[in-house]
């Protein structure tokens, strides 16, 4: 076997023994992970999660899922807690420890510190029968048969199973809370997710020009309001009311039919009639769908059945969006 495809044996091997780990934790879950998940839920705290070593690392993601998913979570490193750091956990805060063993030093000497605090104490561990198993008020299994590491050292499939179980946690939070699109957007601001999630088409067409013209305007006025608000068409509208749109397209298409003379042509001889439109208080996601849908690069935007603005694939390139 060449390099390459030991390599290649070697990664399948890893992903698929870890596959068989998570896919055994279904079979873990039971009333106790369902009254953990009831304990969180019913505090009127935070959730503090401890782990050392690389049950730490994995800690700090969990901590970050559930804080972008609606439950205020705080890391806390099992050594530093000791040292001053149990100063984080407050009266009605839920306190989560991560071990693999449960039966690491750290975990020995904070557990009966947290327990003295009195708040609900929930382990993830791979032994129940460990100091952690037998000490916490819930236990979740993170049972794995061996790690993915072939000395059955390094820290692999078991970190995974902490990791997965830590997700079951949030999202079985996040259902109970009856968490949101909406809300999620509160959390995540920034960047295209976030732009995916709350930026709306008017956010786009007040920053817009916003082309118009009457279905009686000539063609000379066509050109030059397109020319002017560079959006590669305009509106026709009566009285506010969108009747019709001219695009780049319809001003080729106007010259082929006519060479010879374009004088007493109007608006309302080149638009396309009933053209795509789309309300100004909808998502902008929901317009990238809706131009994607019919194959064209710009949308009319309606607010009370007026004339709003108008949108182009372009804007939501450079929001990210696309």
């Amino acid at each position: 076997m060449n390099t390459q495809d030991t390599i290649i044996s070697y990664a399948k091997k890893t992903i698929a023994e870890e596959a068989r780990a998570i896919a055994y934790l279904e079979e873990l879950i039971d009333e106790e992970f369902s009254e953990a998940v009831e304990t969180i839920h019913n505090s009127n705290g935070r959730v503090i999660i401890a782990g050392i070593g690389k049950s730490a690392i994995i800690a700090t993601k969990i901590v970050a899922t559930m804080n972008s998913t609606g439950t205020p979570a705080v890391f806390m490193h099992a050594a530093d807690a000791i040292h001053g750091d149990l100063g984080n956990i407050l009266k009605d805060d839920v306190v989560i420890c991560i071990s693999k063993s449960g039966n690491t030093p750290e975990i020995k000497v904070l557990v009966p510190l947290i327990k003295s605090f009195k708040n609900p104490l929930i382990g993830i561990t791979a032994n129940k029968e460990s100091f952690l198993g037998v000490e916490a008020d819930h236990v979740l299994h993170a049972y794995v048969e061996k790690e993915a590491c072939p000395n059955n050292l390094a820290p692999t499939t078991s970190t995974t199973a902490q990791l997965v179980i830590g997700d079951a946690l949030a999202v079985c939070l996040l259902h109970l809370q009856g968490f949101s699109s909406h809300d999620f957007a509160k959390y995540h601001p920034g960047g295209a997710l976030g732009k995916k999630l709350y930026l709306r088409v008017s956010d786009i067409t007040t920053r817009n020009e916003k082309p118009e013209v009457s279905p009686d305007s000539n063609i000379n006025t066509v050109i030059v309001e397109m020319t002017e608000k560079r959006l590669g068409a305009t509106a026709v509208t009566e009285n506010g009311v969108i009747i019709g749109i001219i695009t780049d397209g319809d001003l080729r298409r106007m010259l082929t039919k006519n060479t010879t003379s374009f004088v007493g042509l109007t608006a309302r001889d080149i638009m396309s009639s009933n053209p795509k439109r789309i309300d100004n208080d909808a998502m902008a996601v929901d317009a990238l769908e809706k131009l994607e849908e019919n194959s064209i690069t710009q949308l009319l935007a309606e607010e009370d059945g007026k004339y709003a603005g108008l949108l182009h694939i372009h804007d939501l390139m450079r929001e990210g969006i696309l």
